[in-house]
């Protein structure tokens, strides 16, 4: 049998330590002895073992859940969003629930209702680990007061969550043609149709998109032109690693222009017209959006036929267009932020320049095929189930046709 987890010796003295958390509490001590240093540690786990079994924290799922977006709101976590609309059909699903309550069993029938709306593996994922994080910080963080100045960990030990798997069941990006996007921005609300034609110029992230401060904005001069920069903080960058750089090209500029002066902090707003009693009202102030992908984004993409078309997707239309232009693999890879050796946080201005050069090169279709392998795969699929749609309906009004049933009758 191997040696108890948190019992170690000291290389340098001999001694024999212990140091684990357990049950959301630090045990520590020094014995002499291998044997010495178990039998504690495990008389010590057997006690708040007992203890916790008599103390069951009252907190449901949807409490612990509020009181952790309260948090994360506080530290000013750019996901937020994003976290509250993972957790509400989890909220729907287990939210009554206390939190020794929840686990695999329980959370079964939030997957399967996922599952059944057609939620993709990874999304469901995501959720579960907004779950899981919860459940450790009330078995690890979280404390609850037992009197007599004593305190006890919320939960007394997180459960284990099953993920479900990825490999196999991820979604394949989904880049568009210069057709299909003329059928989507139409399509959208203007504020939105905005959003993805600057995604579709600048290839940077949504959620940069939608947290786009004006006070970020450098003009810088290139070729007795000026330019748009904006220097986005490392805190809405992924992986929070350096801060990044949003060079714009013409169409990204024009879109600037058509919407500075709306809001004094954020680049992207949207408002709501409101009527009332026939007489257009005054309009309401403009508002940050709080994500691209939205009832708008679906609606759209389904009028345009784009099936289930991602609002990430648009990254991988700017990478492909990119390449497909000529553009060199280290240039794509700073216009997406890649990280890649000798990527430097700051441009100098003839990286500038270059970036700049290379986005004007997919600011239209300039008769580019703009088609990836998969994309002319795609096509060819959709083109054979329309032809076979066809001959089934062609079939079928043959088939009701009266001069067909009048030939029939005659050769009776």
């Amino acid at each position: 049998m191997g040696r108890l987890s948190g019992v170690y010796e000291d290389a340098t003295t001999g001694v024999w330590r212990v140091d684990k958390f357990f049950r959301g509490q630090r045990l520590q001590g020094r014995y002499g002895s291998y044997k010495e240093a178990e039998s504690w540690l495990l008389a010590r786990m057997a006690e708040i073992d007992a203890r916790g079994s008599m103390i069951r924290s009252t907190m449901t799922f949807s409490q612990a859940a509020a009181r952790y977006l309260i948090e994360q709101e506080r530290l000013g976590k750019v996901s937020l969003g994003t976290e509250v609309t993972l957790l509400e059909p989890v909220e729907a699903a287990i939210g009554h629930l206390a939190l020794d309550q929840v686990h695999d069993g329980t959370l079964q029938r939030f997957v399967d209702k996922r599952l059944l709306a057609g939620r993709s593996h990874k999304t469901i994922n995501l959720a579960l680990s907004v779950v899981r994080h919860i459940l450790n910080l009330a078995a690890r963080r979280w404390r609850q007061d037992l009197g007599d100045g004593r305190t006890a960990p919320l939960l007394s030990q997180a459960p284990l969550l099953t993920m479900l798997p990825t490999l196999g069941y991820q979604r394949e990006p989904r880049p568009i043609s210069w057709e299909e996007q003329r059928r989507l921005l139409p399509a959208l609300p203007v504020h939105l149709a905005n959003m993805a034609l600057f995604m579709l110029n600048t290839g940077v992230r949504s959620n940069v998109i939608v947290n786009l401060r004006w006070q970020w904005e450098l003009r810088v001069k290139l070729d007795d032109e000026m330019v748009s920069v904006f220097e986005v903080p490392r805190h809405y960058v992924k992986g929070r690693k350096s801060l990044r750089y949003v060079v714009c090209n013409s169409v990204a500029r024009n879109i600037l222009d058509s919407v500075r002066g709306q809001h004094d902090e954020f680049v992207f707003v949207w408002r709501r017209e409101r009527v009332k009693n026939f007489e257009q009202a005054p309009a309401m102030p403009y508002r940050p959006v709080q994500m691209m992908n939205n009832t708008a984004w679906d609606n759209a993409r389904t009028a345009a036929r784009l099936g289930d078309l991602h609002v990430h997707d648009l990254r991988h239309t700017v990478g492909m267009r990119l390449r497909e232009a000529g553009v060199a693999d280290s240039t794509i890879a700073d216009v997406l932020w890649h990280t890649r050796p000798g990527m430097t946080a700051h441009y100098s201005v003839a990286q500038v320049r270059e970036l700049r050069q290379a986005l004007e090169l997919i600011h239209d279709d300039s008769g580019r095929v703009n088609a990836s392998l998969r994309m002319l795969s795609h096509e060819a699929r959709q083109s054979e189930q329309l032809q076979s749609a066809e001959n089934v309906e062609t079939n079928a009004r043959a088939k009701k046709s009266p001069f067909k049933s009048l030939q029939q009758k005659r050769r009776a």
